[in-house]
C-alpha cells in the first residue's frame, strides 16, 4: 500500500525504501501521504549531494554540510577550504552514507510531524 507512495520519489535506494517503510508501518492512509509529502520535500538524493559536494571542490567548500544541516561543519569547510580539500574529498568518496544518514534524521521528523497532526 504505502509501496506504490514511496516509488515516486526520486533516486531512493533500497535502504532508504526499507527504511521508510519501518518507519510508515503504523500510519494509516491519509498520515502516509502527508509523510511522504513531507518527506519528499526535505530529502537529498545521494546525487544532490555529490553534486553539492564536486561544487565544494571549485566554488565555496563546505556546500554538502549546510545542505544536510551540518552548519558549524559547513562554516569549519568554508574556512579551511575543505579541510584543505581533504575532508571535500572524503566527502565525495561518503555522499551515499551522508545521504543516507541525513535522510533518516528527515524520516523521523516528518513522521514525528505527521503522528502530531501537524
Amino acid at each position: 500500500m504505502y509501496k506504490d507512495l514511496l516509488f515516486n520519489l526520486k533516486g531512493i535506494t533500497p535502504e532508504e525504501f526499507q527504511y521508510t517503510q519501518q518507519i510508515m508501518s503504523g500510519m494509516d492512509e491519509h498520515q502516509a501521504r502527508r509523510f511522504v509529502m513531507f518527506y519528499s520535500g526535505k530529502r537529498q538524493s545521494a546525487n544532490d549531494l555529490l553534486l553539492y559536494t564536486l561544487l565544494g571542490l571549485v566554488i565555496i567548500a563546505g556546500i554538502q554540510r549546510f545542505v544536510t544541516g551540518q552548519i558549524g561543519m559547513g562554516i569549519v569547510y568554508l574556512l579551511t577550504f575543505g579541510l584543505c580539500f581533504i575532508g571535500t574529498i572524503v566527502d565525495a568518496v561518503n555522499h551515499k552514507n551522508m545521504a543516507n544518514e541525513f535522510n533518516q534524521k528527515m524520516a523521523l521528523e516528518c513522521a514525528q510531524l505527521v503522528k502530531m497532526g501537524m
